[in-house]
């Protein structure tokens, strides 16, 4: 089974030696993604607005390995701050108010200060 090696272009990858995402069979596991737009490395001030760059990122990083948001079967949700989760809402919502994975939120620390959410997916892509 051949493994796939995704990256995104964040610096951190090379740093810290990691894919942004790795695809084996129907799987894709998408590592921890923040709210930073990659192509210029700055990152909002609003929780809400860096759940939905996590998304888009995310998106990019599945699409490359042959799958979508659609495809997500698992979610994790980490943030520094668990009071700012229900600010995130209806961005999740929008994001994967159909697919409904199954879904976890952790507050603990991140490796910025200005990263107020991180957010991991496990994808299963459909058979044909």
């Amino acid at each position: 089974m051949q493994r796939q090696l995704i990256g995104s272009g964040s610096p951190f990858e090379e740093q810290i030696g990691y894919s942004r995402a790795v695809a084996q069979g129907p799987f894709v596991f998408v590592s921890g993604t923040t709210g930073f737009d990659y192509a210029t490395m700055a990152i909002s001030d609003d929780v809400a607005a860096q759940a939905e760059q996590c998304l888009k990122n995310i998106e990019q990083a599945l699409r490359q390995a042959g799958a979508s948001l659609a495809d997500v079967v698992r979610v994790t949700y980490v943030l520094p701050n668990g009071e700012d989760f229900e600010a995130c809402w209806p961005v999740l919502r929008k994001y994967f108010g159909a697919v409904r994975p199954a879904a976890m939120m952790i507050s603990a620390r991140l490796l910025d200060p200005r990263m107020k959410i991180e957010i991991e997916v496990t994808a299963m892509k459909q058979a044909g």
